[in-house]
C-alpha cells in the first residue's frame, strides 16, 4: 500500500492512467483515453524513473530497520489498445491487447531496478534518453525483440 500509494502520487504528476494492480504488479498507462493526447511515452519514462528513485529512498529506510528491499522491474512498449469499461456489478476500466501483452513481456524480460523499452519506444525517445541496447531477446509468444534498458 505505501509503494502503490507513492506510484499514484508519481503518475499523477504526468498525467498518466493507473489501469489496475494485480498482487505485487502496478500497471499505468499513457495516452488514454484519447490518443490525440499522444503517447506519452516520455512522461511514463519520467515516471519510471521517478518510481524507480522512490524506492532507492525507501529501500535505505527499510534497510535501516532490518527490512528486505523491494525493488522492481520496468516494462514500457507504445502500440494501440482497446480500452474500456467491463462487468456488470464490478466495473473495471482496463486496456487489451498485443501492445499490453508486449510490455508485460518487456518486464518479464528486465531487470530489478530497470527500466526495460522495446525497440519501437526507443526510436520515439533515442534523442531524450540515454539507453543501452540489449540485442534482439526472446519475448514468450513474441519472438525475438530488441530491447534497451533506460540509463539512470
Amino acid at each position: 500500500n505505501t509503494c502503490f500509494r507513492a506510484f499514484d502520487e508519481i503518475i499523477a504528476k504526468y498525467d498518466l492512467e493507473k489501469i489496475k494492480t494485480i498482487g505485487d504488479c502496478y500497471m499505468f498507462a499513457g495516452g488514454l483515453p484519447e490518443a490525440g493526447k499522444g503517447s506519452q511515452i516520455i512522461e511514463m519514462i519520467h515516471a519510471s524513473k521517478e518510481i524507480q528513485s522512490w524506492l532507492d529512498t525507501w529501500n535505505v529506510e527499510r534497510e535501516m530497520i532490518g527490512l528486505a528491499r523491494m525493488d522492481v522491474r520496468i516494462g514500457i512498449h507504445m502500440g494501440p489498445v482497446a480500452a474500456g469499461v467491463i462487468g456488470s456489478k464490478k466495473f473495471a476500466y482496463d486496456i487489451w491487447g498485443d501492445t499490453v501483452n508486449m510490455a508485460a513481456r518487456l518486464e518479464q524480460s528486465g531487470e530489478r531496478g530497470k527500466i526495460n523499452i522495446s525497440g519501437e519506444a526507443y526510436e520515439k525517445v533515442k534523442d531524450k534518453f540515454k539507453c543501452t541496447y540489449r540485442g534482439k531477446l526472446p519475448a514468450k509468444n513474441k519472438g525475438l525483440v530488441d530491447m534497451y534498458f533506460v540509463e539512470n
